[in-house]
């Protein structure tokens, strides 16, 4: 079953690590969780856990539902949602030459020689930045991570009704297309020529609902996250009303 799911090499080896894990829980009656899953990741492990059968027993955790990067925790019949696998954490920083963006924070965890997996989002405030992490991690963050840059930290663990969440800025987009491809779609959304937004899909640089498209005439249906690697995220928020010359209305919000 792992083997027919897979698309790449890597595929199937973290999804092998997560039927061992829903294994686990199955075995021993005991939670356990996943390292924190990219959006394409979480899509993975769904379609593995459809294909077996398993509709309940599990969450997806990052620590607020608006967040991208999750764990998925498997639970045993006795409990009724995930505890304990991930700790938040808010780091403050004050002073006039203390802005940090995500860049920085996450330069600065990476400095500290923590995998990326062991690390969920990142939301960046004004003065503080929220992170969600690996529960093993909480004293060792506690202890060592007192800096990003020459910027001073101070850290805390916080409830999850605490966390700052940025509000999101998203620039729309109205137009129309001559067709809802994913090469007419990219190129609305990021203001490029449709040859060129083909070839950034030809290249591998373009994912359809974090997942990679090689297919410039792949059909985008109303709702798809588009993203483009170095030119940021888009979602196609509305599609349909045809124009008098038969050209299709659609509506993206581009994150700025």
């Amino acid at each position: 079953m792992i083997a027919k799911l897979a698309q790449e090499p890597e595929d199937r080896l973290l999804l092998a690590r997560i039927w061992d894990k829903y294994e686990q829980t199955r075995r021993k009656n005991i939670p356990a969780a996943t390292v924190f899953l990219s959006p394409r990741e979480q899509q993975l492990a769904q379609t593995l856990l459809n294909a077996a059968g398993v509709r309940s027993g599990y969450v997806f955790d990052g620590g607020s539902e608006a967040a991208e990067r999750k764990m998925l925790v498997f639970l045993p019949d006795w409990a009724e949602e995930a505890e304990g696998e991930l700790v938040l954490l808010r780091a403050d920083f004050h002073g006039a030459d203390s802005a940090l963006t995500h860049r920085d924070i996450l330069g600065s965890l990476m400095g500290l020689g923590v995998a990326r997996e062991r690390l969920g989002d990142i939301w960046v405030s004004e003065h503080s930045a929220d992170i969600a992490a690996a529960s093993s991690l909480r004293d060792f963050f506690l202890r060592e991570w007192d800096q990003a840059g020459r910027v001073r930290l101070t850290v805390t663990e916080i409830e999850r009704r605490q966390l700052r969440l940025p509000q999101v800025q998203v620039k729309t987009i109205r137009d129309t297309v001559s067709s809802l491809r994913l090469d007419a779609v990219v190129s609305t959304a990021f203001s490029m020529s449709r040859g060129r937004a083909a070839e950034l899909i030809a290249a591998g640089r373009v994912n359809l609902d974090h997942t990679p498209c090689l297919k410039p005439d792949k059909g985008v249906a109303e709702g798809a996250v588009l993203t483009v690697r170095g030119l940021g995220k888009a979602k196609l928020v509305e599609a349909g009303g045809l124009t008098k010359k038969g050209r299709t209305g659609i509506t993206i919000e581009r994150y700025i």
